[in-house]
């Protein structure tokens, strides 16, 4: 299978063809990723145009016997994305899905937070054009709950960029957002590093600088 990029800035690169940079400086975007590898991306993106990152924190919700079974997911803000149909293929109680969501809000977000903003709370998206920016995905469960998240903060318009998705993941988003930005959208995907020549693990000390920029 020949590779989409090299890595994440000739993602970014790619990606950046297709945003309204302009608009984008003008009314002051904030380009928030939702996840560590997304984090570089949204970096790459708005120092271009001087632009403030974020990164909404998230934990996945996993099967009890298969952590590798994504049922869903919670975001820092406590908003809840369950896909449902694996919940009852596996016959799971919901009492379990929003224990988990509570503990792992509490023992890992709080925890990250901490780390990685050294407790700085999130920037209030209220009125505000919020870029969301991930580096692909495969069920797209990060960026549904982080859509849900800041569409409860009552942004002035939400958009997602991501450099490669999955065409049912980007049509789920398109009715949620006022624009889906992608340069890739492949109808038999994969898995993200699968897209990418160099997927390197995004260091703490990374991330802690961009965010503290």
């Amino acid at each position: 299978m020949k590779r989409i990029y090299n890595d994440r800035i000739d993602a970014a690169e790619a990606l950046s063809a297709l945003l309204p940079e302009a608009r984008m400086q003008k009314e002051a975007w904030i380009v928030t990723a939702v996840e560590k590898g997304g984090v570089v991306i949204a970096d790459a993106l708005a120092r271009r145009l001087n632009l403030e990152v974020e990164w909404l924190m998230g934990e996945s919700i996993v099967a009890p016997a298969n952590e590798a079974c994504e049922l869903g997911r919670v975001s820092e803000t406590e908003e809840i994305v369950i896909n449902d149909a694996l919940v009852r293929s596996f016959d799971i109680q919901y009492d379990y899905i929003y224990g988990e969501a509570h503990r792992r809000h509490e023992e890992k977000i709080l925890a990250a937070i901490y780390h990685f903003r050294k407790g700085r709370p999130l920037r209030d998206f209220g009125g505000r054009n919020v870029l969301l920016v991930d580096e692909g995905t495969e069920s797209g469960l990060k960026l549904m709950c982080a859509v849900k998240s800041v569409l409860k903060m009552n942004p002035n318009a939400l958009y997602v960029g991501t450099p490669v998705m999955p065409t049912e993941v980007h049509e789920a988003l398109e009715p949620l957002c006022d624009a889906v930005f992608c340069p890739n959208v492949l109808d038999d995907y994969i898995e993200t590093s699968c897209y990418y020549s160099t997927l390197d693990k995004v260091s703490d000390e990374t991330i802690i600088t961009i965010l503290g920029d």
